[in-house]
């Protein structure tokens, strides 16, 4: 069964993302699917078998890792993305009250006012990309092995490692909630979603 749907009537449908949101979320999901990958190749030895050509893999890894910020920093140039970023930094009183309703496991849209992104949203981002700084960061300490003392490098290798698994963890409960809502995949592959859902899901936000 196809997980694609059609897309909701112009009359009831709402713009949600505009082309450089979603161009932005496309590369960086490419790339950061690349970096897992490698990774996996590079630490689970049946994928290392089964690919093989170790070098290769490990020169995507890295030249993946570091273009992971470009999307971000080209997208700075759209007002719509820079003003999406604003609104994921801001942390209000509802959002406080979509956590509380989060943790108790209360479903009840009306338990979880939400704007155009929810709290789980951007804890989720402000996570993500705080994790891909010290994941940059890390992984250059690893790569220019002659420039850091052994120290350094032995924990740069520690915390990328780890940090590496937790990524791979958080990157899979992403994707299974949007697997689970179409109408906000409907929303970062099209733009627009249904009226309907963003007055059930995001009832603060006014588009």
């Amino acid at each position: 069964m196809s997980l694609r749907t059609d897309p909701p009537p112009a009359a009831t449908a709402v713009r949600r993302f505009g082309r450089a949101e979603r161009r932005v979320h496309r590369t960086t999901a490419v790339l950061m699917g690349v970096c897992v990958f490698t990774a996996a190749c590079l630490y689970v030895p049946q994928l290392a078998q089964l690919v093989g050509r170790r070098a290769l893999v490990v020169t995507l890894h890295q030249w993946s890792g570091l273009a992971l910020p470009v999307p971000v920093l080209v997208g700075l140039a759209s007002r719509a993305f820079r003003a999406d970023l604003g609104r994921l930094n801001r942390f209000g009183p509802h959002d406080r009250t979509w956590l509380r309703a989060a943790l108790r496991r209360d479903r009840r849209p009306a338990s979880r006012p939400a704007g155009k992104f929810n709290a789980g949203q951007k804890i989720y981002a402000a996570w993500i990309a705080g994790a891909t700084l010290v994941m940059l960061g890390t992984g250059l300490l690893m790569w220019f092995t002659h420039l850091t003392p052994l120290v350094w490098r032995t924990s740069a290798t520690f915390v990328h490692d780890w940090l590496a698994l937790t990524i791979g963890i958080v990157l899979a409960g992403h994707i299974g909630m949007a697997l689970a809502d179409p109408e906000a995949r409907r929303g970062m592959r099209t733009g627009s979603v249904g009226r309907d859902w963003a007055e059930r899901e995001h009832p603060l936000w006014r588009p």
